[in-house]
């Protein structure tokens, strides 16, 4: 009988190669990929190195609860998973964003049963425990208190600010932080060799400078390093030999972002910090916003760029507009709280107030004289009326003798010697601020240059 279902039987329909199916059959390459143990767990040494406290804990069976508290893709769930396989506990997961209280309270009684029954301990990882809002938390700490389960929360807020206080007592804090361009790197070599997870069962080529864009530009989060290999090995047409070669320009496409010539330790770096500042020091406020937008773009440390533009604040701005620095300060502080990519603002604001401040160098010229003068001159003696009388025993030297307090005079001023030597540094500018300071200077040396000789 020639019927539908014998049809089938008899011409099967066309099986799909064996490495289409593979890419089709599987999920996506970070989730494939996620660490089995704390061997291939990436980055985050300062935590997990041997010897480390969190690494001996997980040997040792010694986990209580935990929050990690780190970027996205630093594997806080990953390590979860590896502490739940390596301590031999039932493994739960909720998400602080999809979860509600009657998920809590079954899985929390499910745990308490298991515990009582069989003996076996539950780790409760959640997920974004900062969106769990007060009430909810509050439901953990009973069974977290009791040891009924081993919470594991994962966050990417503060947890001082964002956990409660009670949850945040019992449990112990480890900041995961951001992958380095090696660490990525690495992982995507991996990626790239490994038959049965990754895409070892592809024939691939990918350049050094590909793989080295793909790990700077995605910010240290190895999941979306890793997705963005998997989309250029799929996407890239095949070459005549079945290589699929994965270049620079198929890395920017990919992961969505240019490469730019900068390399994070060599001339290029150097070249653009170089440019940036001489551009702020010049007054040119659009070539300092385009060399501080390339580093930007390049991923550089937001602290570098702020530490250089303190520097340049205090010797090329200096007093003719003494905001500047307490601009750059402001900026600073700020940056190293929220981060890249709103890190760009405050920093750009104090990159503008200098390139169009006032300038002087009067105060960087000043120190670089008496330093020399110090290094290279007669060292001075402390005159007389100027060392320190309020210890028993000196006004019987001497010490103090003389001194006058200059709040006891008119405009708390008043002439004396201050060096016992004739020396100038500081040569105010008439630059903005500093043309008030200049006055308020040359009337107070024209005084003292007027005392008798001694005073």
């Amino acid at each position: 009988m020639n019927d539908l279902f014998s049809a089938q039987r008899e011409e099967p329909a066309a099986q799909p190669e064996p490495q289409e199916k593979s890419i089709v059959s599987q999920k996506p390459l970070a989730a494939r990929m996620r660490p089995r143990n704390l061997d291939e767990f990436a980055g985050q040494k300062h935590i997990l190195a041997p010897g480390q406290l969190l690494r001996r804990a997980i040997e040792a069976d010694r986990i209580q609860s935990l929050i990690f508290y780190g970027p996205p893709g630093t594997g806080k769930t990953s390590l979860a998973q590896i502490i739940a396989n390596q301590t031999r506990s039932k493994f739960e997961r909720l998400s602080g964003v999809e979860s509600n209280v009657a998920d809590m309270r079954r899985v929390l009684a499910a745990a308490g049963n298991r515990q009582e029954n069989t003996g076996l301990t539950t780790i409760l990882f959640i997920d974004e425990i900062h969106r769990f809002n007060k009430a909810q938390q509050d439901i953990l700490l009973p069974d977290v208190e009791s040891g009924v389960v081993r919470l594991i929360g994962a966050t990417t807020h503060n947890p001082f600010f964002f956990v409660n206080s009670p949850l945040v007592s019992r449990s112990q804090i480890f900041e995961l932080q951001s992958l380095t361009e090696d660490d990525l790197v690495e992982l995507l070599q991996r990626a790239l060799r490994d038959e049965e997870r990754g895409l070892g069962f592809m024939k691939i080529k990918a350049d050094d400078e590909a793989l080295r864009h793909l790990g700077k530009v995605a910010d240290g989060d190895a999941r979306k390093c890793l997705n963005s290999l998997e989309i250029a090995a799929l996407t890239t047409a095949p070459q005549p030999d079945g290589t699929v070669h994965i270049t620079l320009s198929v890395a920017e496409q990919c992961i969505q972002k240019k490469a730019v010539v900068y390399d994070g330790d060599e001339d290029a770096h150097y070249d653009t910090i170089s440019a940036f500042i001489k551009s702020m020091r010049g007054s040119d406020p659009d070539a300092t916003l385009y060399w501080l937008a390339k580093m930007i773009h390049a991923g550089e440390d937001p602290r570098f760029i702020t530490r250089r533009m303190l520097i340049c604040a205090a010797e090329d701005v200096g007093l003719a507009d003494p905001m500047a620095l307490v601009l750059t300060m402001a900026a600073h502080q700020t940056a190293e709280f929220v981060g890249w990519p709103e890190a760009r603002i405050p920093i750009a604001e104090a990159a503008i107030y200098i390139a169009t401040a006032n300038k002087s160098n009067s105060a960087y010229l000043a120190i670089g004289a008496a330093m020399e003068d110090v290094e290279k001159g007669r060292t001075l003696a402390v005159p007389q009326h100027l060392k320190d009388s309020h210890y028993k025993g000196a006004k019987k030297l001497g010490h103090g003798k003389g001194y006058q307090y200059s709040h006891d005079h008119p405009d708390h001023f008043v002439p004396q010697d201050y060096l016992g030597a004739a020396k100038r540094y500081y040569e105010p500018t008439e630059q903005g601020t500093e043309k008030k300071i200049k006055e308020r200077v040359d009337k107070w040396r024209a005084q003292i240059a007027s005392l008798p000789k001694g005073k």
